[in-house]
Formats: structure tokens, C-alpha cells, sequence
């Protein structure tokens, strides 16, 4: 069954992708969900003529995340985070506080586009991924230190 997502879902795809599915998770949850419309002929020409116009808006966007990814390339954030004599954080370092560092930095990230490869349990160094645009992803490396 062909879905046409009206919004990005992280493991199915991004916004008007056209995605095969079963049809159980089709007809039960995404389109009853508002995720998705099925995908006929008449709702795929009207796809790729917002497509079309959207194409400009796009590029714009994409060139705007281009320019803050070579921004942050000479970025390195650190982030003060309780912990014991061991070096194991209390509670965890998330994205939330990376989007924070990255604001003080002057760089506005959405916390929703920011994951790790590994999550920081320690004190040390680590890398966090963001995805400022389909094509566009930045790794910016972070450093947890006591408080």
C-alpha cells in the first residue's frame, strides 16, 4: 500500500514522501492518525505540483542550513553537569541542554533535530548529531564536565 506522509516520521520517512506499507499499519494508524493519505493518481499529481512550488522555498532553506552547518564546524560546546568522584553524571546531559549551548552560541537549533551517538553518562567528550535539514546533518562535538 502506497502512503503519501504529511509529516516527517522518524523511522518511515520525511513530509510528502511516498512510502510503502503494509496495509494494516496504512488503513489503522497512519491515515487515521493524519500522518498520511493513500497515495491515488490524482493525489500524486497534486503532490508534484506542490512539490514543484515548493522547490524554490526549499533551496532556500537548505542553502540557510548550509551556512549555519559551516558555522558549527569550529564549534565545540561544554555542558556542566552534576556528578560523583567517579566521573558518573547525575541524571543525564540531553538535547535540551545542547540546544541551550548552541543559543548562548548564538546558534537557534531545535532540540527535536539534535540526537547522540552515545548518550553521555560520564564526564568526557561526545558528539552530538543535528539534522538542520534533509540533507544537510552536522556532528559538533561537546565536552561534560563537573559542576
Amino acid at each position: 500500500m502506497e502512503i503519501i506522509l504529511k509529516q516527517d516520521i522518524k523511522s518511515l520517512g520525511e513530509k510528502d514522501d511516498i512510502v510503502t506499507v503494509k496495509p494494516g499499519y496504512g488503513r489503522n494508524y497512519l491515515i487515521p492518525q493524519g500522518f498520511g493519505q493513500l497515495a491515488t493518481p490524482s493525489a500524486k499529481k497534486v503532490l508534484a505540483e506542490n512539490l514543484k512550488q515548493a522547490a524554490f522555498k526549499q533551496d532556500k532553506i537548505k542553502k540557510d542550513a548550509e551556512g549555519i552547518a559551516e558555522r558549527l564546524t569550529d564549534v565545540k560546546l561544554s555542558i556542566g553537569a552534576k556528578a560523583g568522584e567517579t566521573g558518573k553524571i547525575f541524571g543525564a546531559v540531553n538535547t535540551i541542554m545542547i540546544a541551550d549551548a548552541l543559543k548562548a552560541k548564538g546558534f537557534d537549533v531545535d532540540r527535536r533535530r539534535i540526537t547522540f551517538e552515545t548518550e553521555p553518562k560520564m564526564v568526557g567528550e561526545y558528539v552530538a548529531n543535528l539534522n538542520l535539514h534533509k540533507e544537510v546533518k552536522v556532528k559538533v562535538p561537546f565536552e561534560v564536565v563537573a559542576e
